[in-house]
């Protein structure tokens, strides 16, 4: 008989394992930090995956000063504008601000009753601020014109915070002004796949040919006793479209299109031309081309992967 002895099957670190309920997956900005004051998070949409021909810069690499063949995710980032400023006491909201009048928005999106107010100073009593971003959608390659929404946290102390958004009200914001090169986690969700057996959800054996019910299923559900099926058993259930973070994901580049264009001359497969400012990251992301991902600032930087540095020659 063949030997079984390995780990079960399925990780526990991602139940449930239900579809996400939205596809700009909301962030915990608590636990992420930056050096420098600005903004902690951006919008993107996923490209798609390439190869990339970089000249590795990387202290003690074996193959520094070297050209090398990377695959990377480009992530097209549209310029957002704030929508909203929220003032936080404790952790609980006690205002929310709207910040834009903005007449093309409000055919789009049923602008919620909160108050318009541009005097910011008039709001005492609170100890943390967060604004709401959307995303200029419209001016890519996806087939959307409703614009997303995400709130972002800011870094920096309050005043920092509050002079920030000043700053930055009825202006847009680029991605070029959030991440220069370093680390960033991407969160985002899965591709779908519906309603997936067993053996595709949790990666279980096929039974013997001459097992009985059934080859694409678990041999027992559970012991006689406890007399209950636990919910580590192996079943049928929604597979894929799921929130997924993938940590410390490099920056290979960041810049506008105006100013280093990377399209091909037919576009990129299944999307198009890139129209907006770009990020290049290491690695893949998950999702399909389109799907709306959001970048942040890492939540805990791995200081291998921070040391890593990479010149993008040209795109493969």
């Amino acid at each position: 008989m063949t030997d079984n002895n390995r780990i079960r099957k399925g990780s526990l670190q991602f139940y449930p394992r239900v579809r996400a309920k939205r596809v700009i997956p909301s962030v915990n900005w608590k636990p992420i930090k930056k050096d420098e004051k600005g903004f902690l998070g951006f919008i993107g949409y996923k490209v798609g995956m390439t190869s990339v021909w970089a000249k590795d810069n990387t202290p003690n690499s074996i193959t520094k000063n070297k050209r090398i063949a990377i695959p990377a995710t480009i992530i097209e980032c549209p310029i957002m504008k704030i929508y909203s400023v929220r003032f936080y006491k404790e952790n609980k909201l006690i205002k929310d601000i709207l910040i834009t009048n903005n007449k093309e928005l409000k055919k789009k999106v049923k602008l919620s009753k909160k108050e318009l107010k541009k005097d910011l100073n008039s709001i005492k009593n609170y100890d943390n601020i967060r604004v709401i971003l959307y995303s200029n959608v419209k001016n890519t390659s996806v087939d959307k014109k409703k614009p997303d929404f995400l709130e972002v946290g800011l870094s920096g102390s309050l005043e920092e915070k509050l002079n920030l958004i000043k700053d930055r009200l009825d202006k847009e914001i680029s991605v070029t002004d959030v991440f220069k090169k370093g680390l960033v986690d991407v969160r985002g969700v899965t591709r779908g796949f519906g309603t997936g057996g067993p053996v595709k959800r949790f990666g279980i054996a096929l039974k013997d040919h001459k097992s009985e019910k059934g080859r694409r299923r678990p041999g027992s559900l559970s012991p006689w006793h406890p007399a209950r099926v636990t919910f580590r058993s192996s079943q049928a259930g929604q597979t894929g479209y799921h929130n997924r973070i993938v940590y410390n994901n490099l920056i290979l580049d960041v810049a506008k299109i105006s100013e280093k264009d990377i399209n091909k001359e037919e576009g990129f497969e299944h999307y198009g031309k890139i129209k907006n400012d770009y990020l290049i990251l290491k690695g893949s992301i998950p999702g399909p081309k389109k799907r709306g991902l959001v970048i942040t600032a890492p939540m805990k930087p791995n200081k291998y992967q921070a040391k890593k540095s990479f010149e993008v020659l040209e795109l493969r």
